[in-house]
């Protein structure tokens, strides 16, 4: 999903869980498309508390936000 939609100008195969991928050139506005893309696949929206910088910094912050918002709605 991050290759499809982040427009990385890198390979995202060579990302680490915690590389920052604003360094590696996700912008805002592709991080909002990889937002929607990803409400889309796991049927979550993002509250407007993880509408952060943070919350799309590296592939490991994503996966808990998503972790954090299946629990939620799992309950």
């Amino acid at each position: 999903m991050l290759q499809a939609h982040g427009r990385l100008g890198i390979d995202v195969a060579t990302l680490t869980p915690t590389s920052n991928l604003y360094d590696a050139g996700l912008a805002s506005h592709a991080s909002v498309s990889l937002m929607l893309a990803l409400e889309d696949h796991f049927g979550i929206e993002f509250p407007e508390r993880m509408l952060r910088r943070r919350s799309f910094e590296s592939l490991a912050a994503i996966g808990e936000a998503i972790t954090e918002l299946l629990r939620q709605q799992a309950a």
